[in-house]
Protein backbone atom coordinates (compact mmCIF):
# COMPACT_ATOMS: atom_id res chain seq x y z
CA UNK A 1 0.00 0.00 0.00
CA UNK A 2 1.66 3.39 -0.63
CA UNK A 3 0.50 5.48 1.75
CA UNK A 4 1.32 9.32 0.91
CA UNK A 5 1.26 12.62 3.50
CA UNK A 6 -2.10 14.33 3.06
CA UNK A 7 -1.34 17.76 2.00
CA UNK A 8 2.62 17.19 1.44
CA UNK A 9 3.69 16.73 -2.45
CA UNK A 10 5.35 13.84 -2.56
CA UNK A 11 8.78 14.36 -4.47
CA UNK A 12 9.06 12.66 -8.02
CA UNK A 13 10.44 9.58 -8.95
CA UNK A 14 13.08 10.59 -11.69
CA UNK A 15 12.33 9.22 -15.12
CA UNK A 16 15.72 9.80 -16.64
CA UNK A 17 19.40 9.80 -15.82
CA UNK A 18 19.48 14.16 -16.43
CA UNK A 19 16.42 14.48 -14.17
CA UNK A 20 18.84 13.39 -11.24
CA UNK A 21 21.25 16.50 -11.63
CA UNK A 22 24.20 15.23 -10.44
CA UNK A 23 27.84 14.70 -12.28
CA UNK A 24 27.54 11.26 -14.08
CA UNK A 25 30.84 10.38 -12.87
CA UNK A 26 29.22 10.74 -9.42
CA UNK A 27 26.61 8.37 -9.97
CA UNK A 28 28.80 6.14 -11.91
CA UNK A 29 31.20 5.60 -8.75
CA UNK A 30 28.56 5.44 -6.16
CA UNK A 31 26.99 2.58 -8.31
CA UNK A 32 30.23 0.97 -8.29
CA UNK A 33 31.19 1.55 -4.95
CA UNK A 34 27.69 0.09 -3.81
CA UNK A 35 28.42 -3.13 -6.19
CA UNK A 36 31.58 -3.55 -4.54
CA UNK A 37 30.68 -2.96 -0.77
CA UNK A 38 27.58 -4.52 -0.96
CA UNK A 39 28.47 -7.66 -3.21
CA UNK A 40 25.69 -7.29 -5.60
CA UNK A 41 25.16 -8.83 -9.07
CA UNK A 42 21.50 -7.95 -10.20
CA UNK A 43 19.86 -4.99 -11.47
CA UNK A 44 16.95 -5.48 -9.26
CA UNK A 45 19.01 -5.15 -6.25
CA UNK A 46 21.41 -2.69 -7.38
CA UNK A 47 18.28 -0.61 -8.39
CA UNK A 48 17.13 -0.86 -4.42
CA UNK A 49 20.78 -0.23 -3.17
CA UNK A 50 20.94 2.91 -4.89
CA UNK A 51 17.40 4.08 -4.75
CA UNK A 52 16.95 4.51 -8.50
CA UNK A 53 14.16 2.79 -10.54
CA UNK A 54 15.54 -0.27 -12.43
CA UNK A 55 15.15 1.88 -15.99
CA UNK A 56 17.74 4.40 -14.74
CA UNK A 57 19.56 2.18 -12.88
CA UNK A 58 20.18 -0.25 -15.88
CA UNK A 59 21.45 2.78 -17.94
CA UNK A 60 24.33 3.25 -15.30
CA UNK A 61 25.22 -0.50 -15.57
CA UNK A 62 25.18 -0.23 -19.27
CA UNK A 63 27.74 3.06 -19.05
CA UNK A 64 29.81 1.45 -16.95
CA UNK A 65 29.90 -1.33 -19.23
CA UNK A 66 30.85 0.40 -22.02
CA UNK A 67 33.58 1.70 -20.04
CA UNK A 68 34.94 -1.62 -19.31
CA UNK A 69 33.96 -1.64 -15.83
CA UNK A 70 31.50 -4.09 -15.88
CA UNK A 71 30.66 -7.35 -17.37
CA UNK A 72 27.77 -9.65 -17.80
CA UNK A 73 28.35 -12.95 -16.10
CA UNK A 74 26.68 -14.37 -19.00
CA UNK A 75 24.18 -16.32 -16.54
CA UNK A 76 20.63 -15.54 -16.18
CA UNK A 77 19.57 -15.91 -12.44
CA UNK A 78 16.30 -18.50 -12.49
CA UNK A 79 15.76 -17.16 -8.95
CA UNK A 80 14.66 -13.57 -9.66
CA UNK A 81 13.33 -13.80 -13.12
CA UNK A 82 15.89 -14.51 -15.17
CA UNK A 83 17.59 -11.60 -14.41
CA UNK A 84 21.33 -10.45 -16.06
CA UNK A 85 24.59 -10.73 -13.47
CA UNK A 86 26.84 -7.93 -13.32
CA UNK A 87 30.51 -7.91 -12.28
CA UNK A 88 33.01 -5.40 -11.70
CA UNK A 89 35.85 -5.97 -14.22
CA UNK A 90 39.66 -5.67 -12.65
CA UNK A 91 39.59 -2.32 -14.05
CA UNK A 92 36.10 -1.64 -12.41
CA UNK A 93 37.32 -2.80 -8.69
CA UNK A 94 40.20 -0.55 -9.59
CA UNK A 95 37.96 2.20 -9.80
CA UNK A 96 35.88 1.51 -7.20
CA UNK A 97 38.72 1.11 -4.12
CA UNK A 98 39.52 4.33 -5.67
CA UNK A 99 36.18 6.10 -5.24
CA UNK A 100 36.15 4.53 -2.09
CA UNK A 101 39.74 6.28 -1.75
CA UNK A 102 37.91 9.62 -2.11
CA UNK A 103 34.48 9.26 -0.25
CA UNK A 104 33.45 6.14 1.48
CA UNK A 105 29.72 6.92 0.66
CA UNK A 106 27.67 4.41 -0.90
CA UNK A 107 23.91 3.06 -1.36
CA UNK A 108 21.20 5.40 -1.92
CA UNK A 109 22.40 8.02 -4.60
CA UNK A 110 22.04 11.67 -2.69
CA UNK A 111 19.34 14.28 -4.07
CA UNK A 112 21.30 17.62 -5.01
CA UNK A 113 20.85 20.43 -2.33
CA UNK A 114 18.69 22.57 -4.97
CA UNK A 115 16.18 20.21 -5.89
CA UNK A 116 15.95 19.21 -2.09
CA UNK A 117 15.35 23.04 -1.27
CA UNK A 118 12.43 22.50 -3.80
CA UNK A 119 10.95 19.60 -1.92
CA UNK A 120 11.40 21.97 1.62
CA UNK A 121 9.30 24.51 0.00
CA UNK A 122 6.21 22.11 -0.55
CA UNK A 123 6.72 20.52 2.57
CA UNK A 124 7.39 23.85 5.09
CA UNK A 125 6.26 23.15 7.93
CA UNK A 126 5.21 27.05 7.80
CA UNK A 127 2.36 25.33 5.55
CA UNK A 128 0.63 23.86 8.60
CA UNK A 129 -2.38 25.42 10.07
CA UNK A 130 -2.90 24.03 13.78
CA UNK A 131 -6.92 24.28 15.21
CA UNK A 132 -7.62 24.74 18.04
CA UNK A 133 -8.87 21.29 18.33
CA UNK A 134 -6.11 19.14 17.31
CA UNK A 135 -3.64 21.35 19.74
CA UNK A 136 -6.39 20.63 22.70
CA UNK A 137 -6.19 17.16 21.74
CA UNK A 138 -2.47 16.64 21.59
CA UNK A 139 -2.38 18.33 25.45
CA UNK A 140 -5.36 16.15 26.81
CA UNK A 141 -2.71 14.55 28.94
CA UNK A 142 -2.41 18.07 30.32
CA UNK A 143 -4.28 20.39 32.66
CA UNK A 144 -3.60 23.84 31.02
CA UNK A 145 -5.63 27.15 31.02
CA UNK A 146 -7.54 28.24 28.18
CA UNK A 147 -5.40 31.34 27.97
CA UNK A 148 -2.34 29.21 27.42
CA UNK A 149 -3.67 27.79 23.87
CA UNK A 150 -4.88 31.15 22.86
CA UNK A 151 -1.50 32.05 22.98
CA UNK A 152 0.66 28.36 21.80
CA UNK A 153 -1.89 28.53 18.71
CA UNK A 154 -0.94 31.31 16.71
CA UNK A 155 2.95 30.45 17.51
CA UNK A 156 2.85 26.85 16.32
CA UNK A 157 0.82 28.29 13.42
CA UNK A 158 2.86 30.54 12.65
CA UNK A 159 5.71 28.34 12.54
CA UNK A 160 8.21 30.76 14.03
CA UNK A 161 10.10 30.57 16.81
CA UNK A 162 8.99 30.53 20.26
CA UNK A 163 10.08 30.92 23.91
CA UNK A 164 8.73 29.28 26.95
CA UNK A 165 9.34 30.50 30.23
CA UNK A 166 8.64 30.32 33.69
CA UNK A 167 9.17 27.95 36.89
CA UNK A 168 11.03 24.51 36.93
CA UNK A 169 8.31 21.54 36.78
CA UNK A 170 5.61 22.73 35.15
CA UNK A 171 5.35 20.99 31.99
CA UNK A 172 7.53 23.71 29.26
CA UNK A 173 8.87 19.91 27.88
CA UNK A 174 5.60 18.35 28.02
CA UNK A 175 4.22 21.11 25.82
CA UNK A 176 6.93 21.17 23.37
CA UNK A 177 5.60 17.21 22.70
CA UNK A 178 2.55 18.16 22.62
CA UNK A 179 3.18 20.86 19.92
CA UNK A 180 5.02 18.10 18.05
CA UNK A 181 1.97 15.71 18.10
CA UNK A 182 -0.37 18.18 16.67
CA UNK A 183 1.50 18.23 13.76
CA UNK A 184 -0.04 14.68 12.48
CA UNK A 185 1.53 15.40 9.57
CA UNK A 186 4.47 13.42 7.42
CA UNK A 187 7.57 14.57 5.24
CA UNK A 188 10.20 13.29 2.81
CA UNK A 189 13.86 13.37 4.23
CA UNK A 190 16.40 12.92 1.70
CA UNK A 191 18.80 9.45 2.77
CA UNK A 192 21.70 11.94 1.54
CA UNK A 193 22.03 15.17 0.17
CA UNK A 194 24.69 16.65 -2.81
CA UNK A 195 26.81 19.74 -2.59
CA UNK A 196 29.69 20.72 -4.76
CA UNK A 197 30.60 17.46 -5.26
CA UNK A 198 30.65 16.53 -1.07
CA UNK A 199 27.62 14.09 0.11
CA UNK A 200 26.09 14.79 3.17
CA UNK A 201 23.50 12.28 4.89
CA UNK A 202 20.84 13.25 6.23
CA UNK A 203 18.18 10.88 7.06
CA UNK A 204 18.95 9.54 11.01
CA UNK A 205 16.92 6.69 12.10
CA UNK A 206 17.47 8.02 16.09
CA UNK A 207 15.91 11.53 14.93
CA UNK A 208 13.44 10.07 12.03
CA UNK A 209 10.64 7.67 12.56
CA UNK A 210 10.37 6.18 9.23
CA UNK A 211 6.56 5.36 8.47
CA UNK A 212 5.85 1.57 8.47
CA UNK A 213 3.13 1.46 6.08
CA UNK A 214 4.66 3.36 3.20
CA UNK A 215 5.66 0.56 1.64
CA UNK A 216 7.91 0.64 -1.89
CA UNK A 217 9.95 -1.67 -3.99
CA UNK A 218 12.54 0.37 -5.98
CA UNK A 219 12.50 -2.61 -8.66
CA UNK A 220 8.80 -2.33 -9.63
CA UNK A 221 8.04 -2.00 -13.02
CA UNK A 222 5.51 0.34 -11.86
CA UNK A 223 8.11 2.05 -10.06
CA UNK A 224 7.15 5.65 -12.26
CA UNK A 225 3.60 6.36 -10.27
CA UNK A 226 5.79 5.82 -7.16
CA UNK A 227 7.92 8.46 -5.20
CA UNK A 228 11.47 9.28 -5.37
CA UNK A 229 13.16 6.26 -3.17
CA UNK A 230 16.14 8.45 -2.30
CA UNK A 231 13.49 9.95 0.59
CA UNK A 232 12.10 8.59 3.51
CA UNK A 233 7.99 9.33 4.35
CA UNK A 234 8.44 10.70 7.94
CA UNK A 235 6.68 12.03 10.62
CA UNK A 236 7.65 15.18 11.64
CA UNK A 237 11.06 15.24 13.23
CA UNK A 238 11.76 16.63 16.27
CA UNK A 239 15.63 17.20 17.58
CA UNK A 240 15.17 17.81 21.36
CA UNK A 241 18.52 18.80 23.34
CA UNK A 242 19.17 20.02 26.46
CA UNK A 243 21.94 20.59 28.56
CA UNK A 244 24.19 19.13 26.17
CA UNK A 245 23.93 21.72 23.25
CA UNK A 246 27.13 23.22 21.94
CA UNK A 247 27.46 25.40 18.54
CA UNK A 248 29.54 22.96 17.19
CA UNK A 249 26.59 20.69 17.48
CA UNK A 250 24.95 23.16 14.73
CA UNK A 251 28.03 22.39 12.12
CA UNK A 252 28.19 19.79 9.48
CA UNK A 253 29.91 16.96 10.87
CA UNK A 254 32.70 15.74 8.91
CA UNK A 255 33.97 12.21 9.56
CA UNK A 256 38.01 12.49 8.35
CA UNK A 257 38.45 8.34 7.74
CA UNK A 258 34.90 8.06 5.74
CA UNK A 259 35.64 11.66 3.83
CA UNK A 260 31.65 12.36 4.20
CA UNK A 261 29.68 14.62 6.17
CA UNK A 262 26.66 14.21 8.19
CA UNK A 263 24.01 16.90 8.44
CA UNK A 264 23.62 19.10 11.78
CA UNK A 265 20.84 18.70 14.27
CA UNK A 266 18.70 21.90 12.61
CA UNK A 267 19.19 20.30 9.09
CA UNK A 268 18.34 16.87 10.06
CA UNK A 269 14.92 18.88 11.74
CA UNK A 270 13.64 20.37 8.52
CA UNK A 271 10.03 20.55 7.81
CA UNK A 272 9.97 19.87 11.96
CA UNK A 273 10.56 21.12 15.61
CA UNK A 274 14.08 22.04 17.25
CA UNK A 275 13.56 21.99 20.82
CA UNK A 276 16.25 23.80 23.10
CA UNK A 277 15.23 22.49 26.61
CA UNK A 278 16.89 23.73 29.79
CA UNK A 279 17.48 26.89 27.94
CA UNK A 280 20.68 28.48 30.75
CA UNK A 281 22.09 25.21 31.04
CA UNK A 282 24.69 24.93 28.42
CA UNK A 283 28.18 25.91 28.62
CA UNK A 284 27.48 28.18 25.88
CA UNK A 285 26.01 31.23 27.09
CA UNK A 286 22.39 31.18 25.98
CA UNK A 287 23.31 34.78 23.91
CA UNK A 288 25.52 32.91 22.09
CA UNK A 289 23.19 29.92 21.33
CA UNK A 290 20.36 32.39 20.28
CA UNK A 291 22.91 34.25 17.91
CA UNK A 292 23.36 31.54 16.20
CA UNK A 293 20.21 31.37 15.47
CA UNK A 294 19.14 35.29 14.11
CA UNK A 295 20.05 34.56 10.12
CA UNK A 296 17.99 31.80 10.10
CA UNK A 297 15.35 32.50 12.23
CA UNK A 298 14.86 35.84 9.89
CA UNK A 299 15.89 34.79 6.47
CA UNK A 300 15.12 31.19 6.57
CA UNK A 301 18.13 30.26 5.49
CA UNK A 302 21.29 28.72 7.11
CA UNK A 303 25.01 28.83 6.30
CA UNK A 304 27.04 25.73 6.64
CA UNK A 305 30.41 25.38 6.06
CA UNK A 306 32.78 22.35 3.69
CA UNK A 307 35.95 21.12 5.10
CA UNK A 308 37.73 23.42 2.18
CA UNK A 309 36.03 26.62 4.37
CA UNK A 310 33.76 27.04 1.39
CA UNK A 311 30.23 28.47 3.11
CA UNK A 312 27.03 27.51 1.49
CA UNK A 313 23.06 27.98 2.12
CA UNK A 314 21.17 24.87 3.03
CA UNK A 315 17.42 25.71 3.96
CA UNK A 316 15.96 26.40 7.69
CA UNK A 317 12.38 25.62 7.68
CA UNK A 318 12.06 24.38 11.33
CA UNK A 319 9.77 25.71 14.47
CA UNK A 320 12.61 26.24 17.16
CA UNK A 321 11.31 26.24 20.85
CA UNK A 322 13.33 27.60 23.81
CA UNK A 323 12.48 26.55 27.32
CA UNK A 324 14.20 28.04 29.97
CA UNK A 325 13.62 28.38 33.71
CA UNK A 326 15.05 31.89 33.65
CA UNK A 327 13.38 34.88 32.95
CA UNK A 328 14.46 35.96 29.49
CA UNK A 329 15.53 39.50 30.48
CA UNK A 330 18.16 37.79 32.43
CA UNK A 331 19.68 35.66 29.77
CA UNK A 332 18.85 38.16 26.67
CA UNK A 333 19.39 41.46 25.48
CA UNK A 334 16.35 42.98 23.31
CA UNK A 335 18.11 42.56 20.36
CA UNK A 336 18.07 38.93 20.76
CA UNK A 337 14.45 39.28 22.39
CA UNK A 338 12.94 40.87 19.27
CA UNK A 339 14.25 38.08 17.20
CA UNK A 340 12.24 35.19 18.66
CA UNK A 341 8.45 36.14 17.79
CA UNK A 342 6.31 34.56 20.54
CA UNK A 343 7.53 34.72 24.09
CA UNK A 344 4.92 32.65 26.33
CA UNK A 345 5.06 32.14 29.76
CA UNK A 346 4.44 28.69 31.38
CA UNK A 347 3.10 29.13 35.24
CA UNK A 348 2.35 27.08 37.90
CA UNK A 349 -1.32 25.88 38.09
CA UNK A 350 -3.45 27.94 40.58
CA UNK A 351 -5.08 25.51 43.18
CA UNK A 352 -8.10 24.30 41.70
CA UNK A 353 -6.12 23.20 38.72
CA UNK A 354 -3.48 21.65 41.06
CA UNK A 355 -6.22 19.53 42.50
CA UNK A 356 -7.54 18.16 38.98
CA UNK A 357 -4.29 17.27 38.06
CA UNK A 358 -3.75 15.31 41.58
CA UNK A 359 -7.11 13.95 41.42
CA UNK A 360 -6.14 12.82 37.45
CA UNK A 361 -2.25 11.27 38.71
CA UNK A 362 -4.10 9.37 41.80
CA UNK A 363 -6.53 7.96 39.52
CA UNK A 364 -4.36 7.00 36.61
CA UNK A 365 -1.83 5.36 39.51
CA UNK A 366 -4.75 3.86 41.03
CA UNK A 367 -4.32 5.50 44.88
CA UNK A 368 -7.78 6.20 46.34
CA UNK A 369 -8.11 10.32 46.85
CA UNK A 370 -8.70 11.10 50.81
CA UNK A 371 -10.12 13.91 52.07
CA UNK A 372 -8.38 14.50 55.34
CA UNK A 373 -5.12 14.18 53.44
CA UNK A 374 -6.24 16.44 50.54
CA UNK A 375 -6.92 19.03 53.57
CA UNK A 376 -3.82 18.63 55.09
CA UNK A 377 -1.95 18.96 51.78
CA UNK A 378 -3.73 21.98 51.39
CA UNK A 379 -3.65 23.80 54.74
CA UNK A 380 -0.86 22.74 55.88
CA UNK A 381 2.22 21.55 53.91
CA UNK A 382 1.65 24.07 50.73
CA UNK A 383 1.62 27.42 53.05
CA UNK A 384 5.32 26.85 54.18
CA UNK A 385 6.36 27.36 50.75
CA UNK A 386 3.44 30.06 49.92
CA UNK A 387 1.19 28.11 48.30
CA UNK A 388 3.21 27.88 45.32
CA UNK A 389 1.82 25.11 43.26
CA UNK A 390 3.56 23.33 40.44
CA UNK A 391 2.73 20.84 37.57
CA UNK A 392 5.73 18.12 38.70
CA UNK A 393 3.95 17.57 42.27
CA UNK A 394 1.53 15.86 41.99
CA UNK A 395 3.14 12.78 40.04
CA UNK A 396 6.16 13.49 42.80
CA UNK A 397 3.92 13.02 46.09
CA UNK A 398 1.55 10.04 44.37
CA UNK A 399 4.94 8.32 43.46
CA UNK A 400 6.23 8.40 46.65
CA UNK A 401 3.37 7.92 48.46
CA UNK A 402 3.08 4.27 46.17
CA UNK A 403 6.86 3.98 47.05
CA UNK A 404 6.23 3.81 50.97
CA UNK A 405 3.19 1.38 50.47
CA UNK A 406 4.76 -0.99 48.57
CA UNK A 407 7.40 -1.32 50.95
CA UNK A 408 4.93 -1.19 53.93
CA UNK A 409 3.43 -4.18 52.36
CA UNK A 410 -0.16 -1.92 52.87
CA UNK A 411 -2.25 -1.37 49.98
CA UNK A 412 -2.33 2.07 48.16
CA UNK A 413 -4.05 4.63 50.09
CA UNK A 414 -3.44 8.50 51.12
CA UNK A 415 -3.14 9.62 54.44
CA UNK A 416 -1.63 12.65 56.46
CA UNK A 417 1.18 10.81 57.67
CA UNK A 418 1.73 9.92 54.20
CA UNK A 419 1.33 12.86 52.84
CA UNK A 420 4.24 14.32 55.42
CA UNK A 421 6.70 11.36 54.63
CA UNK A 422 6.22 12.09 50.92
CA UNK A 423 6.40 15.84 51.60
CA UNK A 424 9.83 15.41 53.25
CA UNK A 425 11.59 13.80 49.83
CA UNK A 426 10.10 16.68 47.68
CA UNK A 427 12.25 18.91 49.44
CA UNK A 428 15.74 19.32 50.85
CA UNK A 429 15.92 21.59 54.30
CA UNK A 430 18.11 24.29 54.09
CA UNK A 431 21.16 23.66 56.28
CA UNK A 432 24.26 23.54 57.38
CA UNK A 433 26.44 20.38 57.05
CA UNK A 434 29.54 19.93 58.90
CA UNK A 435 32.61 19.11 56.70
Amino acid sequence: MNMQPVGVTAPPSPRTLAEIELPMVMMRDILLKTMFRKTLDLVSEISQAICLPVPITQELVDLAREQKLLEATGTLNANSGNEMGYQLTDQGRSRALDALSQSEYFGAMPVPLHIYSEQVKRQSIRNIQVTRDQLTTAMGHLILPSSLLDHLGPAVSAGRSILMYGPPGNGKSSISNGIRDALGDRVYVPRAIEYAGQVITVYDPIVHNALPDIVDDPGSLRRARRFDQRYVCCERPTVVTGGELSLSMLDLVYNPTARTYQAPLQLKSTGGIFIVDDLGRQAEPPQALVNRWIVPLEEGKDILGLQSGEKFEVPFDTLVIFSTNFHPNEIFDKAALRRIFFKIKIDGPDQENFLKIFALVARKKKVPLNEKALVHLIRTKYPTINNEFANYQPVFLIDQMIAICEFEGIPYQMTPELIDRAWDNMFVRDEHIVK
